[in-house]
């Protein structure tokens, strides 16, 4: 939250109830690959407009030294890293943190497809 107001209210709530739908449709059990091409339908169904499988480079006083690949960018603004699992890992946060530093960015949503549902976990690039 930043001043009492969170970051992308209306378009993370968006972006959640296409992830919803997909786990609603599918369950759970399948490949990690086979979710993002159903949350990819989804968007496009929905209007939300996305990239997938964006590489990011993390640059050293202007040089290129290594390059991330996260799942989802969407409308230019949040990043989707979809995993599968039960947990949210230290890696995975520290992950979804590392991108948005590399991208300049403010909200990475981490999603975790679970045995017993979908779990979500927004974060925030306060630097």
């Amino acid at each position: 939250m930043e001043n009492g107001k969170v970051v992308y209210k209306e378009l993370s709530y968006e972006i959640m109830g296409a992830i919803f739908e997909v786990f609603k449709e599918l369950g759970y059990g399948f490949k990690e690959r086979y979710y993002e091409d159903a949350i990819a339908k989804e968007f496009s169904n929905r209007g939300i407009k996305f990239k997938r499988q964006i590489s990011c480079k993390l640059m050293y006083k202007g040089e290129a030294i290594g390059s991330y690949r996260f799942d989802f960018l969407v409308e230019d603004k949040i990043i989707i890293e979809l995993k599968k699992g039960d947990y949210f890992s230290r890696n995975n946060i520290t992950q979804a943190l590392q991108y948005l530093k590399t991208a300049n960015l403010r909200l990475a949503i981490l999603v975790n497809i679970t045995s017993n549902g979908v779990k979500f976990k927004r974060i925030l690039n306060i630097a």
